[in-house]
């Protein structure tokens, strides 16, 4: 699919504050799953320093400093990126035992995950990744598609476009929540029976009748020769094209889409707009 995007936020503040250094996550990655075909970032004010990195998580970041006091700071990004994978079950594990849970994976790649692999211990999350898991015959796609389904029947989803995810116990105890909240809430039970798990920020092509869009979230789950792999469980359904990952990492604090903070006793706000079209690509003549 072609995804083109229109994304502005914009911070407002109360008086003047000098701010910190800017990171700003949302240029999308280029890899076997998607490619981007353009993309244009302005800020406002003008940094007087910027620099591009790539994280650990092969996030590409951009960097800001700024030196002059101000009253705004605004994010006005725009994309035209392509999703490849139509079919995210299109790989073939010829020894299931790879995927048998609780996962154990290979000394390799267990250390290299280490950091997206510590569940929040809590005691409702614990018991909703057993039961799903005794539900069925213990392959990790299985559990993965059965948890995501689970949690979009019984989550009902909320807008909250501010704020941290809520701890995941809160989100089971509410039986609501944002986005964001039900993924937090997936990763920790694919951690509970061993799996890796990230937080991932970025766009769904959401529903064409409803003309407001905001920022989604999603999980990305690491499979030992599969690598990682999205789910929805807002949605109840694996991630194939109708998806445009941004960034993604351990927390959904890692992943979030821009990052900083300003010296300065003002009261800030934000606002944001987003604009975005999803189309199949067209068919050469």
């Amino acid at each position: 699919m072609i995804f083109e995007v229109e994304h502005t936020t914009r911070f407002d503040y109360s008086q003047p504050v000098k701010l910190e250094p800017q990171a700003v996550r949302l240029r999308p990655r280029t890899d076997r799953s998607q490619v981007l075909l353009s993309f244009r970032m302005h800020l406002d004010p003008p940094p007087d320093g910027i620099t591009d990195i790539s994280d650990l998580d092969g996030n590409d970041t951009v960097m800001a400093w700024f030196t002059q006091a101000t009253t705004s700071l605004e994010i006005s990004t725009s994309l035209r990126a392509e999703t490849l994978r139509t079919n995210p079950f299109d790989y073939v594990v010829l020894d299931p035992k790879l995927h048998e849970l609780p996962m154990r994976y290979p000394a390799d790649e267990a250390g290299a995950l280490f950091r997206y692999m510590q569940p929040t211990g809590d005691p409702a999350v614990t018991a909703l990744a057993w039961d799903v898991l005794n539900a069925g015959t213990g392959s990790a796609p299985e559990f993965l598609a059965d948890l995501a389904s689970r949690l979009a029947a019984d989550v009902e989803g909320e807008v909250r476009l501010e704020g941290e995810p809520y701890p995941p116990a809160e989100t089971l105890r509410l039986a609501k929540g944002s986005c964001r909240d039900v993924a937090v809430v997936f990763m920790d039970a694919c951690r509970v029976v061993g799996l890796a798990a990230r937080f991932v920020s970025g766009y769904h092509e959401g529903d064409p009748d409803i003309e407001e869009k905001y920022l989604h979230a999603w999980a990305e789950v690491y499979l030992t020769r599969v690598g990682w792999r999205g789910f929805d469980p807002t949605l109840g359904l694996a991630v194939a094209d109708r998806h445009l990952p941004v960034c993604a990492g351990p927390t959904a604090a890692s992943a979030a889409p821009s990052e900083g903070s300003y010296r300065g006793t003002a009261l800030s706000t934000m606002k944001a707009d987003l604009q975005v079209r999803v189309y199949p690509p067209q068919s050469p003549a």
